[in-house]
């Protein structure tokens, strides 16, 4: 079983200061994206086709539920990969479209990526 709490941890921040920020800060530009809620949104989107490969399944549209609800799309997108993680065997790759990665990496680059949106949303 994969140790998914630093994921966790990092994904419910990030979500809560998402919920937290005022409009002008959740659309204002931060760079790479158009808005902070952009970022999360991408963000979202990325965690929740990793859940899917995590779960052998191929990938969807994740929709775009507006600005103000991006702090809640990040944290179910989040808390789906963590379970699909945890659901997967110790030593299991994950199927990407760019080849398999074992789910360790999966998990490592989820983490890196929720901290890096974090620090270009601060």
């Amino acid at each position: 079983m994969h140790d998914v709490q630093p994921l966790v941890e990092a994904v419910d921040e990030l979500a809560d200061r998402f919920r937290s920020l005022p409009q002008s800060k959740l659309l204002g530009a931060v760079p790479g994206y158009p808005s902070r809620a952009a970022a999360g949104l991408a963000l979202a989107r990325r965690l929740a086709a990793l859940a899917l490969a995590a779960e052998g399944r191929p990938e969807r549209e994740f929709p775009d539920a507006g600005a103000f609800a991006a702090g809640d799309q990040l944290a179910v997108a989040g808390h789906d990969l963590a379970a699909a993680l945890t659901a997967l065997p110790e030593g299991a790759a994950v199927a990407l479209p760019g080849g398999p990665a074992a789910a360790g990496e999966v998990l490592a680059g989820a983490v890196a990526a929720v901290r890096e949106t974090a620090g270009l949303c601060a």
